[in-house]
């Protein structure tokens, strides 16, 4: 059974902790989840099909990671069990801010960005959630979108995504 800490609408822990698929969240109330965006040094991003069995987009391509953080793990400590649990890479978060955050329906998604050519069939994915692995191209990426294959994310939090590989802030610095 996995626990979730509870948050308050300033991101504080509220000391309340709710069981994943068997408590809900008032209103109010929050939870925290992590995305890690890996991406090859040409500028691919690594993607996922998530499995036929999920209970959200079973079957959809997705972005590279992304889960819940566990009662007691701060968001890097949830990035690198995510990363490492979903598709075997093993990346230390400690002392890395993420990139952005964003809040959604449920809570706050912290999203780091780490550049690392792995060979996707030699990954170690996790077969509950992870069918298959690739990298695509953002224009891929926004095909995939609008043909109804991947998740339909907002196309320009995607284009953000790619932006952002290049470092920290709202503007590029090279």
């Amino acid at each position: 059974m996995e626990l979730w800490d509870v948050y308050d609408v300033n991101r504080i822990r509220t000391g309340k902790k709710i069981r994943r698929g068997m408590d809900k969240l008032t209103p109010g109330e929050y939870h925290l989840v992590v995305i890690v965006l890996v991406f090859s040094t040409d500028g691919r991003l690594l993607i996922q099909k998530r499995t036929d069995n999920k209970s959200s987009w079973p079957g959809m391509w997705d972005i590279s990671v992304g889960g819940a953080v566990v009662a007691g793990e701060d968001s890097a400590m949830g990035a690198e069990r995510e990363l490492f649990e979903e598709v075997g890479i093993r990346h230390s978060f400690k002392g890395v801010r993420p990139h952005f955050s964003f809040a959604h329906k449920l809570g706050y998604a912290d999203t780091y960005i780490i550049t690392k050519d792995v060979v996707p069939e030699e990954l170690k994915l996790q077969p509950t959630e992870v069918a298959e692995v690739r990298y695509a191209t953002l224009d891929e990426i926004l095909s995939m979108i609008s043909e109804g294959s991947f998740i339909p994310y907002y196309e320009s939090l995607i284009r953000l995504m790619f932006d952002m590989r290049f470092g920290y802030g709202s503007h590029r610095t090279d």
